[in-house]
């Protein structure tokens, strides 16, 4: 069974970049059946999707967020990685690496998500 885990930051200043770290057991990030997704949720708000990494490494961003938005992968860790850059505090959200089985897929797997507060 696939696991995930978010790792971070908890706080980050307002215009710096926020950079999160999803941890993956018990599969590899490289395999061709699983689309690695960043996920958050802004307090009191729904789910948003910021994006994902596919199995060849190519990338799909939200349009809203895909100038701030980068997503990359170490597969000798098997880790991937999201870097949000010029936050505001909108960008306050608990964050959420998640897997699909394809670009838009049901979310199979989730992590536990991590906290993330912009503030001065």
């Amino acid at each position: 069974q696939v696991q995930l885990q978010e790792s971070g930051p908890g706080l980050v200043k307002p215009s710096q970049t926020l950079s999160l770290t999803c941890t993956v057991s018990g599969g590899s990030i490289t395999r061709n059946d699983y689309y690695w997704n960043w996920i958050r949720q802004p307090p009191g708000k729904g789910l948003e999707w910021i994006g994902y990494i596919a199995p060849s490494g190519s990338t799909y961003y939200s349009p809203s967020l895909k100038s701030r938005t980068s997503i990359s992968r170490d597969t000798s860790k098997n880790q991937f990685t999201l870097q949000l850059s010029s936050v505001n505090f909108e960008d306050t959200a608990v964050y959420y690496c998640a897997t699909a089985g394809g670009p838009g897929g049901v979310y199979d797997y989730w992590g536990q998500g991590t906290q993330v507060t912009v503030s001065s």
